[in-house]
Parts: C-alpha cells; structure tokens; sequence
C-alpha cells in the first residue's frame, strides 16, 4: 500500500480488479501525498477533496456490481483550462479566480462516464501563455526533480502532479507545446492528438485552431488509454473530427521493424545542450538496432515556426480574450466609475503581464493596415510548414526529433527575456501549426540529473504508430520507472 500512489493507471485498476485495493483507499493515499508534499510543489490550484471522495465510492459501488472500465476508480487530475461542474476553473488568472462552470468539458465528461475520480485542477501558466508555469496568478509549479528549476509549461502543474506521484494521470492542454515540453522536463509521457481528435468543448480557448487536449501520464500505456477515453466526434465542437477511432493499445507492443523514421536536420540545432542532443541520438540509434530504417530528411519550413505562432497564437488569443471584461462573469474591478473604466481597470488588474503582452501583439497583428503584412502571411507560412509534413509522411512512418533544446532552467532565469522564453517551444510549435500528433517519451538524463524526452510526430490520426515507437523506447531505455525524491 506504501507504493500505491506510484502505480500506473493500468497497474492501480487491475489492482482494484483483483480486489488488492479500492479505489477509496487509491484517493485517501493521494490525498495524504498531496497534503505532504504538494505545498513544496504548487501543483494544484484546488484540491476537490470531497468529491474525490464521494467520487471514488461511487467507483467502487460500480465495481461492485460488475462493471470494467480502463479509468474506473483511477485518481486523475485536470488543468485548470478544462470545465468542470461545480469546480471552480481559474486559467491559472486573477480574472478568473472565483469562476465555477456549470458543466463539464467533453473530456472531463468523457472521463467521468468512464468512472474516474477528479483529484483536482492543476497549476497552468496564465490562459495556458507560457512555456515555464511562471506566469500563473498562483505562482509557480516546481520541478520535483530539482525545486528550484521550471517544470515547463503551460501544463506545467498536470507534469508535475504526475512525476511526483500526486495523481495516476493527468490531462494537460497542447497550444505549442503545453504538454510535450513540461512532459519532456518533468520526466513523464505527454500526448498531443492530432486536432480535432479530441472535442475542444469546455476548454478555456486560448488560440482555437491551435489549441488540444491530450494525456500526461506516468507510462505509454496510460496515455494509450487515456486518449481512448477522451477521443471521439463531439457535435458541440465543430472542428471536432469524426474520423473513426484508432485501437491505441491492441499494437502497442508490436515494435519498431520495418518502420521508417524521419530525422529532421532542422531540429538539431546550434546552441542546443549537448547533453540534450546526445540522449535524443542514443534513442534513435536504439530504434534503428530494433529493426527501423532511420532517415535524414529535411522540414525546409522549420525556421518560420516561432515567428509563424507568435503571430496567429497571440491574434485568436486576443479575440478569445476579448470576453473578460468583468460583466458577466469572473474579477471586476468594483471601484471603477463607469462602464468603459469598469472594463479597462478590469482587464488592466485582472490580466497578467504576458496575456496582456499576448492580447496587444494579436490585436497589433489583426488592426487594420497591418492584417495582409503580419496575420495573412503568417497563414500562408503556416501552410508551407503543413505541407512539409505532409510531403516527409509520404516517405517516413513517423518523425522522432527533441523535444525541448534544453533540459529545465532555473526559477526566473528567463521570466524579463520573453523571445528566450518563446524558444523553448522551437521544436514542439510546428506540430500544432500543422495539426499532426506528437508524444514525448522520457529518453534520459543530464548529467545534473534533469529529464530529457525524445518527441515522436506521427502523421494525421496516426496516434497508433505514434505511440507504438514512443513504447518501443520506453521498452528499451526503461527510465519511466526512476522516480523524483521529494518526500524530504
């Protein structure tokens, strides 16, 4: 029982299956951890200790009386962005700090159905704007590896809850990067679905044609099934997809022979660690041993990924923004006189320093006279990336790169340089912009014991074979296993 919180999500329902533990004595064992250690963490916003209680009684009466699913009793966390009935859902902002939605998101819907029990929402950057959780209005997550490094962002909460064992998985969001890069430096699995794979419905937009929900989880398995779960056609959401659903788990096992891996030259860059770029090839030469074919190819579009994002990111945030202006809902500003200065105090105290920096760059970007030069070029640029993919998927099964240049940075060691802080998302941007699946899996260690993960960038709806060479380097390097110690 001492171990219970470090279980798989696979490992803790077959667990309950076998009737060695319930899933009531799953969430007290979580909650006792979450009240030890989470304070040196900050990686929950709120703690939903009664319903996670009432939650995992009811899990256990439907066991009791037959019913199987994959999540049944599991203890899950969810970020701060996704709806949640009765819970209250901040954005990781002042603005938002008192909303509670009065429905659930589909994918919180879809995990609910499925039995599992809701710990609590975690710590985000800002509107999901940030690439180190530095930006949250309830201040920073910290890396359980090492305290005083950056867990990265925006999901940067949902990482950290998962690799310090404070829930069995987590779901995060994905906008240029969200959950692949804090997956990559916490040391956990994270998985970006191809858009439209899961119903954006009762997530908190930040840029919508960008924007995903996918799993962050303690092993491929785990994310295999949690995306199961939470994919499917959603008529709430129009961009939602109703291309029929994979079997993520039936060929997960089958290995990496006879399978093409792209090796794009533009992800190996100058001034990337070294260290970073040495535990990346060490996984591709493992894959090429187990029987892949591995290619250099080239994504000739790569160079125009940050500035791309940084135009159309910040646009659509700035007109999703646009309805926080404390009338019907969230902060205002109760001493303003006036409509016009209720809104802009509102805006002005409610909204942190880089969402207000986001929203003025997507509005410069959108403002008339500047439309053709910035916002519709950026369009264009991003269909020249798309095409690239499009064009390397007709000869590779999948494309394996880094996926973050660097291990975990220090605490405020980038927070006054916000171009440094954009590059951290350099490798996991193009992914978004095209629409494709990526996964990142753990592949190693610096030598000053920091996380590093090798990304894995499937073609559209090709989570399958995504996650199939994502297991088969977990298989072979094994380190999903080494835990952070943060119990002292």
């Amino acid at each position: 029982m001492n171990d219970i919180c470090s279980w798989t999500i696979h490992e803790l329902v077959a667990a309950m299956e076998k009737g060695q533990v319930t899933s009531k004595e799953a969430v007290e064992a979580y909650l006792g951890r979450i009240a030890k250690v989470g304070p040196k963490l900050n990686a929950y916003i709120t703690v939903d200790e009664e319903g996670a209680r009432k939650a995992a009684v009811e899990a256990d009466k439907r066991r009791a009386a037959g019913e199987a699913t994959p999540l049944l009793g599991a203890p899950l966390a969810i970020k701060d962005l996704l709806a949640t009935e009765g819970l209250r859902t901040t954005c990781g902002s002042k603005i938002l700090d008192n909303f509670v939605p009065p429905y659930d998101s589909f994918a919180v819907a879809r995990l609910k159905q499925a039995g599992a029990v809701i710990l609590g929402k975690t710590n985000m950057d800002e509107f999901a704007m940030g690439s180190s959780n530095e930006t949250s209005h309830y201040g920073p997550a910290r890396n359980p590896w090492n305290t005083s490094k950056i867990p990265g962002g925006s999901s940067g909460g949902s990482a950290v809850a998962v690799a310090a064992d404070l829930c069995a998985g987590a779901l995060g969001s994905d906008t240029g990067g969200s959950i692949r890069q804090p997956a990559s430096l916490c040391g956990i699995v994270g998985l970006k679905p191809t858009y439209g794979r899961v119903s954006r419905f009762g997530l908190v937009a930040f840029a919508s044609s960008l924007d995903q929900i996918g799993p962050m989880t303690k092993d491929i398995r785990d994310a295999a099934i949690l995306t199961s779960v939470i994919s499917g056609h959603d008529p709430m959401d129009s961009t939602c997809s109703s291309e029929p659903l994979g079997d993520y788990l039936s060929g997960l096992e089958d290995g990496v022979e006879g399978m093409v891996v792209g090796v794009p030259d533009e992800y190996f860059i100058e001034g990337m660690d070294p260290e970073v770029e040495q535990k990346v090839r060490e996984a591709i030469n493992i894959l090429e041993q187990k029987g892949a074919t591995v290619r250099r190819i080239s994504l000739p579009h790569t160079k125009y990924a940050v500035p791309t994002y940084y135009v159309i990111a910040p646009a659509e945030a700035s007109s999703n923004l646009a309805r926080y202006d404390g009338v019907k809902y969230g902060y205002r500003d109760m001493e303003a006189e006036g409509l016009s200065s209720m809104y802009c105090s509102t805006r002005n105290k409610g909204f942190g320093s880089e969402v207000k920096r986001r929203i003025m760059l997507g509005t410069y970007a959108l403002s008339a006279g500047y439309y053709d030069a910035y916002y519709l070029k950026a369009l264009k640029a991003r269909t020249l990336i798309k095409r690239d993919f499009q064009e390397a998927f007709k000869d590779v099964s999948v494309i394996v790169a880094p996926t973050a240049p660097a291990a975990a940075f220090g605490l405020g060691e980038r927070v006054d340089d916000p171009l440094k802080m954009y590059l951290s998302d350099i490798f996991t941007i193009s992914a978004n912009l095209a629409g494709i699946p990526g996964v990142s899996v753990p592949c190693g260690f610096t030598t000053g014991g920091e996380p590093v993960g090798l990304q894995i960038l499937g073609s559209y709806f090709q989570e399958a074979s995504t996650l199939r060479v994502a297991r088969a380097v977990e298989r072979e390097i094994g380190i999903t296993t080494v835990k952070p110690r943060v119990d002292n």
